[in-house]
């Protein structure tokens, strides 16, 4: 059963640092900083910025 724990240990722990390095990876920065913006943004251009997102999302 200690085994078991461990291996359940490891898988998480190489879970965690995988997503660490997906975050802080260099292909994901710009999409971040866009998204660290959008409290600072006024009205209109969050609207506009919204819909940009759906139609990329949505594949218009």
């Amino acid at each position: 059963m200690g085994l078991v724990h461990g291996i359940w240990t490891l898988l998480l722990l190489l879970i965690f640092l995988g997503i660490v390095a997906w975050v802080w990876g260099s292909k994901r920065k710009k999409h971040f900083e866009q998204a660290a913006q959008i409290p600072l943004q006024d009205g209109d251009s969050a609207s506009e910025g919204e819909r940009q997102n759906t139609e990329k999302n949505n594949g218009c």
